[in-house]
């Protein structure tokens, strides 16, 4: 699957908001904007898709559990426990579980307030 437009649609994701902080009472000119937390599981052949980008939504991800490939440009990418990787508005790409255990990545990102 190295085409990026040819990934798959979502499935075999769950994801499990864990908390929410509202930033504008907290830092001056982030109104309508949140600090959001989840902890996404991807299952053995499950796909976090199709094709997105991050743009208005900056993030950071970090591995608990698993191996999770993030295809990005053409390149698929192996992250295990203990890494992660940033989400700015240069990313653009799909995720997936190659593996035989469920990953599970903690996904922290500024989301509007909905």
């Amino acid at each position: 699957m190295g085409n990026e437009q040819a990934a798959p649609e979502t499935k075999g994701v769950t994801v499990e908001l864990l908390s929410t902080v509202a930033l504008g009472p907290e830092i001056e000119g982030m109104e309508g904007l949140q600090l959001r937390t989840r902890m996404v599981t991807i299952e053995p052949g499950g796909v976090f898709g199709p094709v997105h980008d991050h743009v208005g939504r900056p993030g950071s991800v970090y591995i608990l559990q698993g191996t999770i490939t993030d295809h990005r440009n053409g390149v698929a990418t192996d992250y295990g426990p203990g890494v992660g990787w940033p989400e700015d508005r240069n990313t653009t790409h799909w995720l997936e579980n190659r593996g035989t255990v469920p990953a599970v990545e903690i996904s922290v990102d500024i989301v509007r307030q909905g």
